[in-house]
């Protein structure tokens, strides 16, 4: 919001002016009357491991995160640049592997990961996209500019934060967003379904979309009715849809009809039990056979996991220049890949001073945070990394950049980080925002919802 003493944010200068004329009361009354609406409206999410908390509300900072349009035109065409190297690796390593065969990337660490899909082999995708919607996780360091912390091409969650802070900003501030110039998210329903329609199996006129949950007890289960209202579709479980002579369909009180783009919200395992898991009960029996003969499109499609891996996206950087022959626009943190020795050996012997995660966790768990970790963490986490090396990379602990939260004891500075949402069919058109996340306790950089972490609204100026 201030920027730094060399370069002064000079784009919020009008913001702050008018949040410097509300006093303490005026916020904490409109951060009150928001919380209630998040209440009201069921905006909630899952906590599997408070049994006594199941549903809560994402807290909510009202005071906003700004980025110029300087810095997200940045953003925007670096992550665009990733999203289609990410497609290109995916095509390339259920097909021809030529990426693997040139040892750009380890053989072993695509074929050995537990999110490679060998039934996906030489399955061709509609326009060779894989990764349809994409959350990449931001950080700001010391140097003011953004980098990769990672990639979330599975089935990211979020989106519906975005544009649900927004209304809670339009109602609550009107005030502070007059004529300041921001660009708008509450089209994204309607950019997701023009995107998902681009990539129905050819030659159907009308397509229809639906959106696969796996039911109310899923931690994002208000974002999956959020998106299927937004894009105007419905809402399905496995027990909805049947597959019949390899293509299909929803089940409804008039007979069944035919469905063409399913945006999925379980994972691989769960999608067919003929196919994956056969204890699965979320998915629909078949479904891998029409997919395979291109009579539906899976979003995201079967096999991405292995593109949004830890260990893999260490080779990003390698990645891009292979497909692209480019320079990745937004750089990786630097990464250390404990499957190999060297390492290995690096991050045991600086692991006070690096922050270690496990490659197949997400929403912060299974982080070790050396700098900030006991002797009795540190020496946990030494014993994990030996006993299982290739579950691990170690990264240096960024200074994430900060914004100003309204807390307990008055405005304080509070870590950030920025999950901007890609949507890619014909072409990838990225949400002029994000999801700010923000870490609530002071001085901690695990911004995830599931570790305590709340919200801000994210402005873009035009």
């Amino acid at each position: 919001m201030l920027g730094s003493q060399d370069r002064p944010a000079e784009h919020t200068q009008g913001i702050r002016k008018l949040l410097g004329a509300l006093d303490l009361g005026d916020l904490r009354g409109r951060a009150r009357d928001a919380e209630l609406e998040l209440y009201s409206f069921g905006i909630t999410f899952t906590v599997y491991t408070q049994k006594d908390a199941i549903d809560r509300i994402l807290p909510f900072d009202v005071i906003p995160r700004v980025i110029s349009a300087e810095d997200w035109k940045v953003i925007e065409t670096g992550v665009t640049q990733r999203v289609t190297a990410l497609n290109l690796f995916l095509w390339d390593i259920y097909h021809d592997q030529k990426i693997l065969n040139d040892g750009v990337v380890p053989r072993e660490l695509v074929e050995g990961n537990p999110n490679y899909c060998p039934a996906m082999k030489d399955v061709d995708v509609t326009k060779g996209t894989y990764v349809h919607i994409n959350g990449t996780d931001l950080v700001r360091g010391d140097d003011g500019r953004f980098v990769v912390l990672e990639d979330n091409a599975r089935c990211p969650s979020g989106v519906s934060y975005v544009v649900e802070n927004r209304h809670l900003m339009q109602r609550s501030f009107p005030d502070l967003m007059a004529n300041i110039g921001i660009r708008p998210v509450s089209n994204y329903g309607q950019k997701l379904h023009d995107a998902l329609v681009d990539v129905a199996p050819e030659g159907i006129p009308s397509p229809q979309v639906v959106l696969l949950s796996p039911g109310t007890y899923n931690s994002a289960y208000f974002e999956h009715i959020f998106l299927a209202r937004e894009m105007g579709v419905p809402l399905v479980e496995g027990s909805d849809l049947v597959v019949e002579n390899d293509r299909v369909y929803m089940k409804s009180i008039d007979g069944l009809h035919p469905v063409h783009v399913i945006y999925r919200r379980i994972g691989d395992d769960f999608l067919d039990p003929e196919a994956f898991n056969p204890d699965s009960v979320l998915g629909a029996k078949g479904l891998m056979a029409a997919y395979k003969k291109g009579n539906v499109t899976l979003a995201n499609a079967i096999g991405t996991g292995v593109a949004d891996d830890k260990a893999v996206y260490a080779y990003m950087p390698r990645i891009i220049r292979y497909y692209l022959d480019e320079e990745a626009i937004l750089s990786n943190v630097d990464t250390h890949i404990c499957r190999e020795p060297e390492g290995l050996a690096y991050t045991l012997d600086n692991l006070a001073n690096l922050v270690v995660k496990p490659v197949g966790e997400a929403g912060g768990y299974g982080i070790t945070v050396g700098p900030r970790a006991s002797q009795a963490e540190l020496e946990k986490c030494r014993a994990d990394v030996l006993a299982d090396p290739a579950n691990y990379i170690a990264q240096p602990m960024i200074n994430l950049s900060v914004c100003p939260t309204l807390t307990d004891e008055g405005v304080g500075a509070r870590h950030v980080d920025l999950r901007p949402f890609a949507v890619t069919g014909r072409s990838t058109w990225v949400l002029p925002g994000g999801l700010s996340r923000v870490a609530l306790t002071e001085g901690s950089i695990i911004v995830n919802s599931s570790q305590g972490g709340g919200s801000k609204d994210t402005w873009v100026l035009e």
